[in-house]
């Protein structure tokens, strides 16, 4: 959520960030519903102030003794009125939080401007990509070879775009998870959460989730008007600090989280349509930070350092991305993408999203901290990434540790959580 006060104060500004992301400006159109919303309050505070004094001289009327009458017909219109204005204002109100919670938020200034991907910039390459004598197999191929990846029973059970994993594969998926979490919580101070996947319509706002994404979601359907399926959990990570004023020597907090992830992928027809590259249910671990304004860039970087060094310990050629303003999320103003590199697609392919997002969630969410020595509060800066998808890593190692005879080595780091086996093997 942007600050009202703020594009008061600089709507050219404004209007040049929303530009920047291939939008029209919007602060004259802001700017006039605030005139008009804070006029309504205006009157609405004097109406009050009204209601009370004719309401303290039929007291002192009544009270005297004498006749109140004269009054009576004054205070009743003059409640008529503020009930009005209470309705108008509230409705002004609605109707700039309605139009603010459709923008996304501003790039920050180090941002490439774009339209797309086209713009984005490549920040660094880490490792060399995989070289075979001979032709490396994408993923799928691999995994229906060795018996442990169906996508036709998993259509079965629920359509495209679903997979069944089976033996050494589906520990493997576990495996991975295990060693992220041992990595981000004992090397790097992340706490663990096992939070909800499951929400209320209030937390996938607060991370702007919504109205925007709401197709990109799944909603249950039930009596009480249905709870949402976290598309990550960067949802119930960042919310967990929703509506709280926090103590500054807490800040930074890091949060980390396996949960399964849910995404109807209504805008990806046609997209990744073989293989696990793009499914509705997949798991992912996640990393979250709430930390002071002063220190939100130097925590993205620490973040996205967190993420890259998983690739690192599995020997996995990548490269880092600053994203355009026109390829980033809602709810980002600067992000960058982990892009890991597979042979079987010869491509390099995203395998994390690293991004600040400012205070534009803390806003939507009411979660602040108090600086030490002052009585105010301010919003707190979030940041969230991948670290990383589980099921993308996990194709990786297949495309990337592929042998000619059909097996897949395991990389070393990985070993001690598959009980020290050194290779997957067809039907092992």
């Amino acid at each position: 959520m942007h600050d009202l006060r703020a594009i008061r104060d600089n709507p050219e500004e404004f209007d040049r960030g929303l530009t920047r992301r291939g939008l029209p400006p919007q602060a004259e159109e802001l700017l006039a519903l605030d005139t008009a919303w804070r006029g309504l309050e205006t009157q609405l505070q004097e109406a009050q102030a009204l209601g009370n004094r004719l309401a303290r001289e039929i007291g002192m009327a009544k009270k005297a003794g004498g006749d109140a009458a004269e009054l009576m017909p004054h205070s009743a219109e003059n409640k008529s009125s503020e009930a009005k204005l209470a309705q108008g204002a509230a409705a002004a109100r609605r109707q700039i939080d309605e139009l603010l919670a459709a923008l996304p938020n501003l790039p920050a200034a180090d941002v490439p401007e774009g339209p797309d991907e086209t713009a984005n910039v490549l920040i660094r390459t880490v490792g060399r990509p995989s070289q075979f004598n001979f032709p490396a197999l994408a993923h799928e191929v691999l995994g229906e070879k060795l018996d442990m990846m169906d996508f036709t029973r998993a259509a079965k059970l629920s359509g495209a775009r679903f997979v069944v994993l089976k033996g050494a594969l589906a520990r493997l998926e576990r495996a991975l998870a295990q060693f992220m979490l041992d990595l981000h919580t004992q090397e790097f101070g992340y706490t663990e959460i096992a939070p909800p996947f499951l929400v209320r319509e209030e937390t996938a706002y607060g991370t702007g989730n919504l109205p925007k994404a709401a197709e990109d979601m799944f909603q249950t359907t039930v009596a009480s008007g249905g709870l949402w399926l976290i598309p990550t959990a960067e949802m119930p990570l960042t919310n967990l600090v929703a509506g709280e004023i926090l103590d500054e020597k807490n800040l930074p907090l890091r949060f980390t989280a396996w949960t399964p992830c849910f995404r109807s992928e209504a805008g990806a027809a046609g997209r990744d349509t073989r293989g696990m590259i793009r499914v509705h249910q997949f798991n992912k671990v996640e990393l979250v930070s709430i930390a002071r304004p002063e220190d939100s860039a130097a925590e993205h970087e620490r973040m996205t350092a967190c993420a890259e060094e998983v690739l690192k310990r599995l020997g996995l050629a990548y490269r880092v991305m600053l994203l355009s303003s026109g390829d980033m999320g809602f709810a980002a103003q600067k992000t960058y993408d982990i892009e890991v590199w597979l042979p079987g697609q010869g491509a390099y392919r995203e395998i994390s999203s690293c991004s600040n997002c400012g205070a534009f969630q803390a806003r939507r969410m009411g979660a602040r901290y108090r600086p030490a020595g002052e009585k105010g509060t301010r919003p707190v800066h979030t940041l969230n990434g991948s670290g990383l998808a589980v099921g993308r890593t996990m194709i990786a190692i297949l495309e990337n540790y592929q042998r000619q005879d059909g097996t897949v080595a395991i990389p070393p780091a990985l070993r001690p959580y598959m009980g020290g086996l050194e290779a997957i093997e067809p039907n092992g």
